[in-house]
């Protein structure tokens, strides 16, 4: 009993102190500054998907590593060589294919620096293609462009089930433009790494109509004027911070993307305005600062604003577009082509790195002002399900903060708290964790010596010379 007595003394030390550590960590957790998170001059990486698949890109077909819809594969583009993917699809689904390169930080970057994204058959036919560039700004950020295999009425081309492949290469006008250097050299070796996100949308049940509506609201939106809502933009969009109407209040950093997603309906339509708020210092200008960038749920881009920067608080908003309709993909151009889904649209935020030369590296304000018109429609009814599974139904949304600046369930970034950072989050739950994890212990612990001193009791009562 005397060795029991030492040993479970012992143990109730070394769970104490433990429980103490945990107890400590979770009060130092709370009191860090919350500015911690977007600390400048770091730029957060480009955030992955967690389940985020590996595809290696080969310069032909032969070899192609397989797309599959649904899934999210990381790749990456070297210097002038085109990377090529493989398809495999039927011939009643339409699939899209969106591509996001991140250069690397600090790149010699070109005004035209950019990527192409084309989809082909198997006889070299180009079903679609599309491109994206740096522009004036080259500031090294995330660049999405997509491609498609649609089918649609009064096509010939690329309608058939077979092997499809997508092209992904660089683009770029060798001009130098704000890079430091004469030219910009695709074949120096360096790569990029790229995102690819292919879906599938089903067909419809029944026929629907192909007409486009000429008639909608094109009247400017008043933007929202509520308390701000603290909210931490993802990197990535993966992690893209769930928002909805609403007031948004963030920080940014020169440099930095920031990922939002809002929940659109049938029928609806949504409007956004990005508010930069004032540096410390005013010295000179940057133009293109800031650019606000909305994408459909296949990551297709629909329509962009951006703002010059003097120092004094700017705000941009995107232009009108009308409400998102099935019958939208029949328009003869863009935003209303694009606006065919219902689901989730990105809103994707990016400050120019060339605002630290000017203003200081930061942080700085940003307002996130969301508008959700219209009215909410039923769906097309499509035949079967979508890969991934109700990827353009809105259903329930993601937990976003709640107005009195807390959380509604979870943070609305998936990541750190409003305004606090991820990795001191991480710290808080551990230790929150870790001193739950053995203050129960420690009563499971207590509690069983509690019923073997009373059992020896009892013994002792009943056997007084043993």
């Amino acid at each position: 009993m005397g060795r029991r007595t030492g040993r479970g003394a012992a143990v109730w030390r070394a769970v104490v102190r433990s429980a103490v550590v945990g107890a400590l960590l979770c009060v130092s957790s709370a009191v860090l500054p919350g500015r911690v998170a977007v600390a400048a001059p770091d730029v957060p990486s480009y955030a992955f998907a967690d389940d985020v698949r590996s595809a290696p890109a080969t310069t032909g077909t032969t070899g192609a590593a397989r797309l599959e819809p649904g899934a999210t594969y990381r790749s990456s583009l070297r210097g002038e060589d085109k990377a090529y993917y493989r398809l495999e699809l039927d011939g009643m689904s339409d699939v899209y294919v969106s591509v996001t390169a991140i250069p690397r930080a600090g790149s010699p970057l070109s005004a035209g620096d950019g990527i192409s994204v084309a989809v082909q058959d198997a006889d070299s036919v180009t079903c679609s293609s599309d491109s994206v560039t740096v522009g004036t700004a080259v500031s090294p950020q995330p660049l999405t462009a997509w491609g498609a295999r649609e089918l649609l009425p009064g096509k010939g081309l690329c309608q058939k089930a077979g092997t499809y492949y997508v092209v992904v290469e660089r683009t770029d006008t060798g001009s130098g433009t704000g890079s430091g250097e004469e030219d910009t050299d695709l074949s120096d070796g360096r790569s990029w790494d790229l995102e690819l996100a292919p879906v599938s949308e089903a067909p419809l049940a029944k026929a629907a109509a192909t007409r486009v509506p000429e008639v909608w609201d094109s009247s400017t939106p008043t933007p929202p004027v509520d308390e701000p809502v603290s909210v931490r933009g993802g990197a990535g969009f993966a992690e893209a911070a769930a928002v909805t109407q609403g007031v948004r209040s963030d920080e940014i950093v020169p440099g930095q993307t920031l990922f939002y997603k809002v929940p659109v309906d049938w029928g609806q339509q949504l409007s956004a305005t990005v508010d930069l708020g004032s540096a410390e210092k005013n010295s000179g200008y940057v133009v293109d600062a800031l650019e606000m960038t909305l994408y459909n749920p296949v990551r297709a881009s629909v329509k962009d604003t951006g703002i010059g920067y003097g120092g004094s608080q700017k705000s941009a908003s995107l232009p009108p577009a009308p409400p998102v309709g099935y019958a939208n993909r029949y328009a003869p151009t863009d935003p209303t082509k694009s606006l065919r889904f219902a689901g989730s649209y990105y809103l994707v935020v990016h400050l120019a790195a060339q605002v630290a030369d000017r203003f200081g590296e930061g942080p700085y304000g940003l307002t996130l002002r969301v508008r959700l018109g219209g009215s909410t429609q039923a769906g097309p009814g499509y035949a079967r399900q979508s890969v991934p599974r109700g990827f353009f139904d809105v259903g329930a949304p993601d937990p976003v903060p709640s107005g009195d600046g807390g959380l509604a369930g979870a943070d609305a970034s998936g990541g750190g708290a409003p305004g606090g950072d991820p990795a001191m989050k991480a710290v808080a739950v551990g230790g929150i964790g870790t001193g739950s994890v053995l203050l129960m212990v420690l009563g499971v612990w207590t509690l069983t010596a509690r019923r073997r001193a009373a059992a020896q009791m009892r013994v002792n009562a009943q056997n007084p010379t043993a």
